[in-house]
Protein backbone atom coordinates (compact mmCIF):
# COMPACT_ATOMS: atom_id res chain seq x y z
CA UNK A 1 0.00 0.00 0.00
CA UNK A 2 1.38 3.39 -1.06
CA UNK A 3 1.47 6.05 1.69
CA UNK A 4 -0.58 9.19 1.11
CA UNK A 5 2.49 11.46 1.17
CA UNK A 6 3.92 9.60 -1.83
CA UNK A 7 0.75 10.26 -3.85
CA UNK A 8 1.05 14.02 -3.47
CA UNK A 9 2.52 15.91 -6.43
CA UNK A 10 4.26 19.23 -5.92
CA UNK A 11 3.67 21.76 -8.68
CA UNK A 12 6.68 24.03 -8.82
CA UNK A 13 9.65 24.25 -6.48
CA UNK A 14 9.59 23.99 -2.74
CA UNK A 15 8.70 27.16 -0.84
CA UNK A 16 12.14 27.08 0.78
CA UNK A 17 13.98 26.58 -2.50
CA UNK A 18 16.24 29.27 -3.93
CA UNK A 19 14.35 28.95 -7.20
CA UNK A 20 11.11 29.95 -5.47
CA UNK A 21 12.64 33.24 -4.43
CA UNK A 22 12.92 35.05 -7.77
CA UNK A 23 15.42 37.57 -6.36
CA UNK A 24 18.79 37.51 -8.03
CA UNK A 25 21.73 37.76 -5.72
CA UNK A 26 25.21 39.08 -6.25
CA UNK A 27 26.34 35.96 -8.13
CA UNK A 28 23.25 35.79 -10.32
CA UNK A 29 23.66 39.36 -11.50
CA UNK A 30 27.34 38.74 -12.24
CA UNK A 31 26.56 35.59 -14.25
CA UNK A 32 23.86 37.46 -16.18
CA UNK A 33 26.45 40.05 -17.14
CA UNK A 34 28.83 37.31 -18.32
CA UNK A 35 26.14 35.62 -20.38
CA UNK A 36 25.12 38.98 -21.82
CA UNK A 37 28.72 39.50 -22.92
CA UNK A 38 28.80 36.08 -24.58
CA UNK A 39 25.50 36.71 -26.36
CA UNK A 40 26.69 40.10 -27.59
CA UNK A 41 29.96 38.59 -28.81
CA UNK A 42 28.11 35.90 -30.77
CA UNK A 43 25.79 38.51 -32.30
CA UNK A 44 28.80 40.62 -33.25
CA UNK A 45 30.44 37.65 -34.95
CA UNK A 46 27.39 37.27 -37.19
CA UNK A 47 27.99 40.71 -38.75
CA UNK A 48 31.29 39.55 -40.27
CA UNK A 49 29.41 36.93 -42.31
CA UNK A 50 27.06 39.41 -43.97
CA UNK A 51 27.41 40.52 -47.56
CA UNK A 52 28.38 44.13 -46.92
CA UNK A 53 30.90 46.61 -48.26
CA UNK A 54 33.62 46.25 -45.63
CA UNK A 55 33.12 42.48 -45.44
CA UNK A 56 33.96 42.23 -49.14
CA UNK A 57 37.33 43.98 -48.82
CA UNK A 58 40.62 42.16 -48.31
CA UNK A 59 41.35 42.05 -44.56
CA UNK A 60 44.84 43.49 -45.04
CA UNK A 61 43.58 46.47 -47.02
CA UNK A 62 40.79 47.01 -44.51
CA UNK A 63 43.19 46.81 -41.56
CA UNK A 64 45.69 49.26 -43.04
CA UNK A 65 42.93 51.66 -44.13
CA UNK A 66 41.20 51.76 -40.76
CA UNK A 67 44.46 52.08 -38.83
CA UNK A 68 45.47 54.97 -41.10
CA UNK A 69 42.14 56.71 -40.46
CA UNK A 70 42.55 56.21 -36.70
CA UNK A 71 46.06 57.65 -36.75
CA UNK A 72 44.89 60.65 -38.79
CA UNK A 73 41.90 61.19 -36.49
CA UNK A 74 44.19 61.37 -33.47
CA UNK A 75 45.99 64.30 -35.17
CA UNK A 76 42.86 66.26 -36.13
CA UNK A 77 41.94 69.21 -33.94
CA UNK A 78 38.94 70.51 -35.87
CA UNK A 79 35.51 69.56 -34.52
CA UNK A 80 33.84 69.73 -37.94
CA UNK A 81 36.38 67.34 -39.45
CA UNK A 82 35.94 64.94 -36.54
CA UNK A 83 32.17 65.01 -37.05
CA UNK A 84 32.80 64.28 -40.72
CA UNK A 85 34.92 61.22 -39.85
CA UNK A 86 32.30 59.99 -37.37
CA UNK A 87 29.49 60.36 -39.93
CA UNK A 88 31.64 58.40 -42.39
CA UNK A 89 31.83 55.53 -39.90
CA UNK A 90 28.02 55.53 -39.65
CA UNK A 91 27.74 55.46 -43.45
CA UNK A 92 30.15 52.54 -43.72
CA UNK A 93 28.29 50.74 -40.94
CA UNK A 94 25.09 51.09 -42.98
CA UNK A 95 26.84 49.94 -46.18
CA UNK A 96 28.19 46.94 -44.26
CA UNK A 97 24.63 45.96 -43.26
CA UNK A 98 25.12 46.76 -39.59
CA UNK A 99 22.14 48.21 -37.76
CA UNK A 100 23.05 51.86 -37.23
CA UNK A 101 21.27 52.14 -33.86
CA UNK A 102 23.04 49.02 -32.61
CA UNK A 103 26.33 50.46 -33.84
CA UNK A 104 25.75 53.81 -32.11
CA UNK A 105 24.79 52.17 -28.81
CA UNK A 106 27.76 49.82 -28.96
CA UNK A 107 30.17 52.72 -29.53
CA UNK A 108 28.74 55.31 -27.14
CA UNK A 109 27.82 53.00 -24.28
CA UNK A 110 31.33 52.74 -22.87
CA UNK A 111 34.45 54.59 -23.97
CA UNK A 112 33.14 57.88 -25.47
CA UNK A 113 30.81 58.49 -22.50
CA UNK A 114 33.71 57.79 -20.13
CA UNK A 115 35.88 60.16 -22.18
CA UNK A 116 33.15 62.79 -21.92
CA UNK A 117 33.12 62.46 -18.12
CA UNK A 118 36.90 62.89 -18.05
CA UNK A 119 36.60 65.99 -20.24
CA UNK A 120 34.01 67.70 -17.99
CA UNK A 121 36.61 69.60 -15.88
CA UNK A 122 37.96 71.13 -19.10
CA UNK A 123 34.85 73.25 -19.55
CA UNK A 124 35.37 75.28 -16.32
CA UNK A 125 37.58 78.34 -16.12
CA UNK A 126 39.34 76.87 -13.06
CA UNK A 127 41.08 74.31 -15.28
CA UNK A 128 40.83 75.88 -18.74
CA UNK A 129 40.81 79.72 -18.83
CA UNK A 130 38.85 81.33 -21.62
CA UNK A 131 35.90 83.49 -22.60
CA UNK A 132 32.82 83.12 -20.35
CA UNK A 133 29.97 81.16 -21.90
CA UNK A 134 27.75 80.39 -18.88
CA UNK A 135 28.38 82.08 -15.52
CA UNK A 136 27.69 79.74 -12.59
CA UNK A 137 28.76 81.59 -9.43
CA UNK A 138 30.48 84.77 -8.19
CA UNK A 139 32.89 84.35 -5.27
CA UNK A 140 34.34 87.82 -5.03
CA UNK A 141 38.01 88.63 -4.65
CA UNK A 142 40.49 86.92 -2.35
CA UNK A 143 38.81 83.49 -2.26
CA UNK A 144 41.11 80.51 -1.60
CA UNK A 145 40.65 76.75 -1.68
CA UNK A 146 43.23 75.79 0.92
CA UNK A 147 46.55 77.20 -0.32
CA UNK A 148 45.22 77.64 -3.87
CA UNK A 149 43.67 80.98 -4.88
CA UNK A 150 40.41 80.88 -6.85
CA UNK A 151 39.18 83.25 -9.52
CA UNK A 152 36.51 85.81 -8.75
CA UNK A 153 33.81 83.71 -10.45
CA UNK A 154 33.12 80.21 -11.73
CA UNK A 155 31.93 79.90 -15.31
CA UNK A 156 31.99 77.61 -18.33
CA UNK A 157 34.39 78.77 -21.01
CA UNK A 158 33.82 78.72 -24.74
CA UNK A 159 37.33 77.33 -25.36
CA UNK A 160 36.84 74.64 -22.71
CA UNK A 161 33.58 73.40 -24.23
CA UNK A 162 35.19 73.30 -27.66
CA UNK A 163 38.21 71.35 -26.36
CA UNK A 164 36.02 68.88 -24.46
CA UNK A 165 33.84 68.34 -27.54
CA UNK A 166 36.92 67.79 -29.73
CA UNK A 167 38.38 65.28 -27.25
CA UNK A 168 35.10 63.34 -26.92
CA UNK A 169 34.41 63.31 -30.65
CA UNK A 170 37.97 62.21 -31.41
CA UNK A 171 37.56 59.24 -29.06
CA UNK A 172 34.14 58.43 -30.56
CA UNK A 173 35.48 58.49 -34.13
CA UNK A 174 38.47 56.28 -33.28
CA UNK A 175 36.36 53.80 -31.32
CA UNK A 176 33.80 53.68 -34.14
CA UNK A 177 36.53 52.81 -36.64
CA UNK A 178 37.88 50.06 -34.38
CA UNK A 179 34.40 48.63 -33.79
CA UNK A 180 33.81 48.59 -37.56
CA UNK A 181 37.01 46.60 -38.00
CA UNK A 182 36.05 44.01 -35.39
CA UNK A 183 32.41 43.71 -36.48
CA UNK A 184 33.20 43.18 -40.17
CA UNK A 185 36.23 40.88 -39.79
CA UNK A 186 36.16 37.33 -38.38
CA UNK A 187 38.46 36.83 -35.43
CA UNK A 188 40.80 34.33 -37.12
CA UNK A 189 41.01 36.39 -40.28
CA UNK A 190 41.82 39.50 -38.27
CA UNK A 191 44.68 37.77 -36.45
CA UNK A 192 46.09 36.44 -39.71
CA UNK A 193 45.91 39.89 -41.28
CA UNK A 194 47.82 41.29 -38.30
CA UNK A 195 50.65 38.84 -38.99
CA UNK A 196 50.59 39.66 -42.72
CA UNK A 197 51.24 43.37 -42.04
CA UNK A 198 54.24 42.65 -39.82
CA UNK A 199 52.86 42.47 -36.28
CA UNK A 200 55.20 40.20 -34.21
CA UNK A 201 54.05 36.64 -33.53
CA UNK A 202 54.11 37.04 -29.75
CA UNK A 203 51.52 39.86 -29.83
CA UNK A 204 49.20 38.03 -32.21
CA UNK A 205 49.54 34.82 -30.19
CA UNK A 206 48.74 36.66 -26.94
CA UNK A 207 45.66 38.31 -28.44
CA UNK A 208 44.44 35.04 -29.91
CA UNK A 209 44.82 33.12 -26.65
CA UNK A 210 43.22 35.92 -24.62
CA UNK A 211 40.22 36.00 -26.95
CA UNK A 212 39.71 32.25 -26.77
CA UNK A 213 40.23 32.00 -23.02
CA UNK A 214 37.60 34.66 -22.33
CA UNK A 215 34.91 32.33 -23.65
CA UNK A 216 36.44 29.22 -22.08
CA UNK A 217 36.67 30.74 -18.61
CA UNK A 218 33.23 32.35 -18.70
CA UNK A 219 31.69 29.03 -19.69
CA UNK A 220 33.52 27.33 -16.82
CA UNK A 221 32.25 29.96 -14.36
CA UNK A 222 28.70 29.53 -15.64
CA UNK A 223 28.89 25.76 -15.10
CA UNK A 224 30.18 26.24 -11.54
CA UNK A 225 27.34 28.64 -10.77
CA UNK A 226 24.69 26.30 -12.19
CA UNK A 227 26.14 23.40 -10.16
CA UNK A 228 26.02 25.48 -6.98
CA UNK A 229 22.49 26.75 -7.64
CA UNK A 230 21.24 23.21 -8.30
CA UNK A 231 22.40 22.21 -4.80
CA UNK A 232 21.15 25.31 -3.00
CA UNK A 233 18.05 25.12 -0.82
CA UNK A 234 18.05 28.69 0.44
CA UNK A 235 20.05 31.66 -0.80
CA UNK A 236 22.65 33.09 1.55
CA UNK A 237 23.51 36.65 2.29
CA UNK A 238 25.71 39.01 0.35
CA UNK A 239 28.78 38.16 2.43
CA UNK A 240 28.40 34.42 1.77
CA UNK A 241 27.98 34.96 -1.96
CA UNK A 242 31.04 37.23 -2.14
CA UNK A 243 33.03 34.66 -0.15
CA UNK A 244 32.03 31.97 -2.64
CA UNK A 245 32.99 34.21 -5.56
CA UNK A 246 36.40 34.85 -3.99
CA UNK A 247 37.00 31.13 -3.63
CA UNK A 248 35.92 30.48 -7.23
CA UNK A 249 38.28 33.21 -8.48
CA UNK A 250 41.23 31.38 -6.94
CA UNK A 251 40.03 28.04 -8.29
CA UNK A 252 39.54 29.54 -11.75
CA UNK A 253 43.07 30.96 -11.68
CA UNK A 254 44.51 27.53 -10.86
CA UNK A 255 42.41 25.87 -13.56
CA UNK A 256 43.42 28.49 -16.13
CA UNK A 257 47.14 28.03 -15.40
CA UNK A 258 46.84 24.26 -15.63
CA UNK A 259 44.80 24.46 -18.83
CA UNK A 260 47.20 26.93 -20.44
CA UNK A 261 50.16 24.59 -19.88
CA UNK A 262 48.28 21.63 -21.33
CA UNK A 263 47.04 23.61 -24.34
CA UNK A 264 50.49 25.02 -25.05
CA UNK A 265 52.08 21.57 -24.85
CA UNK A 266 49.40 20.15 -27.16
CA UNK A 267 49.92 22.97 -29.67
CA UNK A 268 53.69 22.59 -29.67
CA UNK A 269 53.41 18.83 -30.16
CA UNK A 270 51.36 19.52 -33.29
CA UNK A 271 53.96 21.83 -34.79
CA UNK A 272 52.56 25.23 -33.85
CA UNK A 273 55.09 27.98 -34.63
CA UNK A 274 53.06 31.13 -33.89
CA UNK A 275 51.51 31.63 -37.33
CA UNK A 276 47.73 31.79 -37.68
CA UNK A 277 46.70 29.19 -40.24
CA UNK A 278 43.21 29.31 -41.73
CA UNK A 279 41.62 27.97 -44.89
CA UNK A 280 40.90 31.42 -46.32
CA UNK A 281 43.64 32.80 -48.57
CA UNK A 282 44.11 36.54 -48.98
CA UNK A 283 44.00 38.00 -52.48
CA UNK A 284 44.18 41.70 -53.25
CA UNK A 285 41.87 42.98 -55.99
CA UNK A 286 41.59 46.34 -57.70
CA UNK A 287 38.84 47.50 -55.38
CA UNK A 288 41.09 46.75 -52.38
CA UNK A 289 43.93 48.86 -53.77
CA UNK A 290 41.50 51.67 -54.64
CA UNK A 291 39.87 51.58 -51.19
CA UNK A 292 43.24 51.65 -49.44
CA UNK A 293 44.49 54.51 -51.60
CA UNK A 294 41.32 56.53 -50.94
CA UNK A 295 41.57 55.94 -47.18
CA UNK A 296 45.21 57.01 -47.03
CA UNK A 297 44.66 60.04 -49.28
CA UNK A 298 41.63 61.17 -47.29
CA UNK A 299 43.50 60.78 -44.01
CA UNK A 300 46.43 62.87 -45.23
CA UNK A 301 44.06 65.51 -46.63
CA UNK A 302 42.12 65.80 -43.36
CA UNK A 303 45.32 66.23 -41.35
CA UNK A 304 46.58 68.93 -43.71
CA UNK A 305 43.25 70.78 -43.55
CA UNK A 306 43.16 70.49 -39.74
CA UNK A 307 46.62 72.10 -39.45
CA UNK A 308 45.74 74.88 -41.94
CA UNK A 309 48.29 73.66 -44.46
CA UNK A 310 45.52 73.38 -47.04
CA UNK A 311 42.58 75.78 -46.95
Amino acid sequence: MIPDWMKETDIGPCQCSAVHHGKKGFIGKTIDGILGFLEEALVSDSFSKRDGFLQSLDPRAKLVSILTVIFATSLIGDLKLLLFVYILTLIFAYLSKIDVLFFIKRVWLFIPIFAGIIAIPMIFNVFFPGDPLIRLADFGSGVHLGPFPLSDSLYITRQGVNSAAIFTMRVAACVSAVVLLFLTTPQKVLFKSLRSVGVPKIYVFTLEMAYRYIFLLTEMIREMYIARKARTIKTGGMFEEQKWVGGRIGYTLIRSLDTSEKVHAAMMSRGYNGDVKIMQEFKMRNRDYISGAIAVSMSVLLVLISHNIIR
